[in-house]
């Protein structure tokens, strides 16, 4: 097992904030589990960077993993010690500094104290969609993720890319801005949801699921301008829909359908907090779960549905095709007519493309975890004997 240090700042940051882990945090949280045993922990606050001892860090890998273990006390402390500690020099030479979630990255100076000292930096790249659609996210990010980008080639002695899509737009990207990649690879994701019993029926109605935060680039005001069509040609045989995650950015017409659409009162319930245990009742119980992006760097919805045997309609995304081949029915995310023939026939007892999906299902292997860091932990093998790629 390599020598690992791990950064637990945006972890922790959620954890104390009470937020439900999105699918970022998800990926950190498998890397905490998969190194916890042998790594250390990390708070980076700009260029300084505080390291946690060996029992310390086990505590604090424990307590992300796990939401019901209590942090907020342990964690103001372990906080407090870092503000006064973060000065003592680290013995970190050769030792590999994972960042998980591009936090920190904003500034070329991330994490300058520890690579000072010898700590190899590994970034895990989620996507670059700020870089390829900044008009689904939020203004300035288009700057911002440019400069993560910039920020991670340039300190980063390996890369860890998401899927192969990614790693072709990576590529793509960094051609054109004249960027030399650092060694990289590409690892596909797993499902990060707990092995649970899933809980009764929450309706009766057949229903279907969203998983994500309500921003544009997941195309929300689609589905609920078809629910709204389908809830007055169907009346109250018109399937639900449930929205699992919080409002994000630039949804005001969203919020205006959910808040003000008579239609669809009692028809869309929307979940802003879900633990995981609810999630896995709502997926299990539902006719499918819904993927209508305009843009995703990976997807784990898809991965944690069909780890479910629960059907996926999906937009007809390269990386979709990647990760789950020809099991999701495919629709393009402004074909509207497509997604509600497949919505309708899905809502039937005896609907036959739900029933050729669950049979495309079941020769359907997902990439796991083990193979995921077996490709991760081969890179640092050969990456051991490299120095610092920079301390600038």
């Amino acid at each position: 097992m390599p020598h690992v240090l791990i950064d637990i700042s945006r972890l922790l940051y959620r954890r104390l904030t009470a937020q439900h882990p999105t699918g970022i945090d998800r990926v950190s949280i498998e890397y905490a589990r998969h190194y916890g045993t042998h790594a250390r922990a990390v708070l980076c606050f700009g260029p300084f960077s505080a390291l946690l001892s060996q029992a310390e860090s086990k505590k604090a890998f424990h307590a992300l993993a796990n939401p019901e273990v209590p942090l907020r006390l342990f964690a103001f402390l372990m906080i407090a010690k870092a503000c006064v500690t973060y000065w003592i020099p680290f013995n970190v030479r050769g030792q590999f500094l994972f960042n998980t979630s591009h936090t920190g990255l904003e500034s070329p100076r991330y994490a300058w104290l520890l690579r000072q000292l010898g700590a190899k930096p590994i970034v895990i790249i989620h996507d670059l969609i700020p870089i390829q659609h900044p008009e689904y996210c939020r203004a300035g990010e288009y700057t911002r993720h440019t400069t993560r980008m910039r920020c991670a080639t340039s300190i980063a002695n390996g890369l860890i890319v998401n899927s192969g899509d990614t790693l072709a737009t990576l590529k793509a990207y960094s051609a054109k801005a004249k960027i030399n990649l650092p060694p990289h690879v590409c690892a596909l994701l797993a499902t990060g949801l707990p092995s649970v019993t899933p809980g009764i029926r929450p309706m009766a109605h057949p229903y279907f699921v969203i998983v994500s935060t309500i921003e544009p680039r997941k195309n929300h005001w689609m589905l609920l301008q078809l629910w709204r069509h389908l809830a007055v040609s169907m009346g109250n045989n018109v399937p639900r829909l449930v929205i699992i995650g919080k409002r994000g950015w630039e949804c005001e017409n969203v919020v205006d359908m959910l808040e003000r659409c008579q239609p669809l009162k009692g028809v869309v319930l929307e979940i802003s907090s879900c633990s995981d245990s609810e999630l896995i009742t709502y997926l299990h119980h539902a006719q499918a779960l819904l993927f209508p992006s305009f843009a995703e760097g990976f997807g784990l919805p898809l991965c944690e549905a069909l780890s479910l045997s629960v059907p996926v309609i999906a937009s007809d995304l390269p990386v979709f095709h990647e990760i789950a081949d020809n099991v999701p029915d495919y629709a393009d995310p402004l074909d509207g007519k497509r997604w509600e023939m497949l919505i309708t026939d899905y809502a039937k007892p005896d609907s036959t493309l739900r029933a050729a999906q669950m049979s495309r299902m079941q020769a359907f292997a997902q990439t796991t975890w083990r193979q995921h860091f077996e490709i991760v932990d081969a890179m640092l093998s050969t990456l051991d004997a490299t120095p610092n790629i920079s301390n600038s």
